[in-house]
């Protein structure tokens, strides 16, 4: 018995030790790892990489992520609401898009050696070569993989900005194949000049651009400039003067302080350190941004009332104005820049908007291009070279030298053409392919394009009579009762007359068939399909009624005139 239980024992050690042997060699891939052989299948970080500086970069990549849903809150709060869904679905759908083309030839073509100068080869293609465990050339403390990553966000973001050009005007199918052509054909190569190893970087001294004041706001602002030319004013635009009103203002209050907060970690960030020169950055971001704020504010009360609006465009131009020069000058220089932010961009909006009449919707090359050339070229003035070892001096500190100032000029020249040039050829090609803008503006961008709307369809069809009767022009000059009516009734008439407002009502009845039923506002359970005939109805009703009222008032002021005349007879 006890020789068989012996035999037993042996015989299950055995396959024991034989599965664990098979285990490790062929199930197991890691089974090393699992059992303490760590050096074969883990590599330890590189001694370089220092870990409170991957801590900052880190929070700072998710900072400047937090500026998509941000720009989508701040633009769509400024637009009217028929286009709204259309606006916050570009903005995401585009961050993702472009996140994508990043992973796959992005990071390459910026960052990897450099073809002539001009832009990157394809060595790390979907980012093949980039390491979580070695350190980057670009940045020698932080892994290289993490720096993939924050620059993704920049590569994201800049395309983005241009929703503020073209909104309410371009086709989403146009958007999608913008934003691609845009990235590959304008941001790459840019960014390889000044940030990679392109011949920008290689001047004497080069070229200083921090976080993004010339790779991103400059090429936005010039290529705004070509969209608003290119697609021309929205209807409506002379109605209002250029300043139509925004839909929800404490949503576009929202965006714009979530972007001031993100901002901090677009620009220290760039410090790619969690020391000292990122607090500097810090605080000259700040102090840019609350003056330039202040003076967009001053101006819009003294030219009637303080506008929110002019306060957070101010905000955000001061923002954008000191994002090449917050890592290069001193915290205190930033306040003169963000004065010299304020007014030009103010200056500027006025300019573009109500002196030329180019519609550029959210004044992106105002907002944007005017304060990233003026922070630029502020930095061949202030650049101190104490405060970050990579900048240069000015024209005021160091030996005097506008070299500096020279090349930072040309910098902005050359990036700013070569945007504006192939924004206008992307827009062509497009144009010719596709057909860039949308015929039925009427309608609204989030109807046409998408079948929704963001605050509710009878929401939407008030908005849509205020459109219609701007559109169609005055009403008829009689008393209040008698105008106001035939002022909802000529909308109707429009309706029946017009294609495009026959698709509203069409539109309006295929949203309502993906419903079994819907309830109208007196509480009656209606099939969808009625509704629209019973709206017609109603406002035919209402346009009837108002010409009965309109001739039985004429009739009595006949009437009144005929007995004055027998009177005085």
């Amino acid at each position: 018995m006890d020789c068989k239980l012996t035999t037993t024992s042996v015989r299950q050690e055995h396959r024991l030790r034989s599965l664990h042997r098979w285990q490790q060699k062929q199930l197991l891939p890691f089974s090393g790892w699992l059992h303490g052989n760590k050096a074969r299948y883990y590599k330890p970080l590189d001694p370089c990489i220092n870990t409170g500086d991957t801590t900052w970069v880190l929070v700072s990549s998710i900072l400047v992520l937090s500026m998509m849903p941000a720009l989508a809150f701040f633009e769509a709060g400024l637009l009217r609401s028929i286009n709204t869904v259309s606006l916050v679905t570009q903005i995401m759908s585009g961050t993702a898009v472009l996140a994508a083309l990043w992973h796959i030839i992005g990071y390459s073509l910026v960052f990897g050696d450099t073809v002539g100068g001009f832009i990157g080869n394809l060595k790390n293609v979907a980012m093949i070569g980039v390491e979580y465990n070695t350190c980057s050339q670009h940045a020698p403390n932080i892994p290289a993989a993490l720096y993939g990553f924050f620059q993704m966000m920049f590569a994201s973001i800049t395309p983005l900005l241009l929703t503020g050009a073209f909104a309410e005007r371009m086709r989403f199918k146009c958007y999608f194949a913008f934003i691609i052509l845009w990235e590959i054909l304008i941001y790459y190569p840019v960014a390889h000049w000044i940030w990679g190893t392109g011949w920008m970087s290689t001047m004497n001294p080069p070229v200083q651009d921090f976080a993004g004041g010339i790779v991103i706001h400059t090429t936005a602002g010039a290529a705004a400039l070509v969209c608003a030319l290119v697609l021309g004013q929205r209807k409506g635009f002379d109605q209002y003067d250029g300043e139509f009103p925004p839909s929800n203002l404490p949503l576009a209050a929202l965006g714009g302080a979530l972007l001031w907060t993100s901002w901090f970690g677009f620009n220290a960030g760039s410090a790619l350190t969690s020391g000292s020169l990122a607090v500097s950055t810090v605080v000259a971001t700040q102090r840019a941004a609350v003056i330039s704020g202040l003076i967009w504010l001053a101006i819009s009360w003294i030219r009637g009332k303080p506008s929110a609006v002019a306060t957070i465009n101010g905000i955000i131009a001061g923002l954008a104005g000191i994002t090449p020069a917050s890592g290069f000058v001193d915290p205190q220089m930033a306040t003169v820049i963000g004065v010299l932010l304020g007014f030009s961009s103010y200056g500027g909006v006025y300019l573009l908007k109500h002196i030329l009449r180019i519609d550029d919707a959210l004044d992106v090359s105002s907002v944007h291009g005017i304060p990233g050339i003026v922070g630029a070229l502020c930095i061949g003035f202030f650049g101190q070279k104490k405060f970050n070892p990579d900048g240069a001096d000015g024209i005021f500190f160091g030996d005097h030298s506008a070299r500096l100032l020279g090349v930072q000029a040309l910098a902005i020249v050359v990036s700013g053409l070569w945007a504006a040039f192939f924004t206008w050829a992307i827009l062509k090609v497009l144009d010719l392919i596709m057909g860039l803008r949308l015929r039925d503006e009427e309608l609204g961008l989030d109807v046409k394009d998408h079948g929704e709307t963001a605050y509710g369809w009878q929401h939407y069809h008030q908005q849509q009579h205020e459109v219609l009767l701007n559109v169609d022009g005055q009403v008829l000059d009689t008393n209040e009762t008698t105008r106001v009516l035939v002022a909802a009734a000529s909308s109707v008439l429009s309706l029946s007359r017009s294609q495009s407002r026959e698709n509203l009502l069409s539109s309006y009845g295929t949203m309502n068939e993906r419903r079994s039923r819907q309830p109208s506002v007196i509480g009656l359970d209606l099939p969808s399909s009625v509704l629209p005939y019973l709206t017609n109805f109603l406002l035919f009703y209402v346009y009837s009624l108002a010409w009965i009222i309109h001739d039985v008032s004429a009739s009595f002021d006949r009437r009144h005139e005929a007995r004055a005349g027998q009177s005085e007879d």
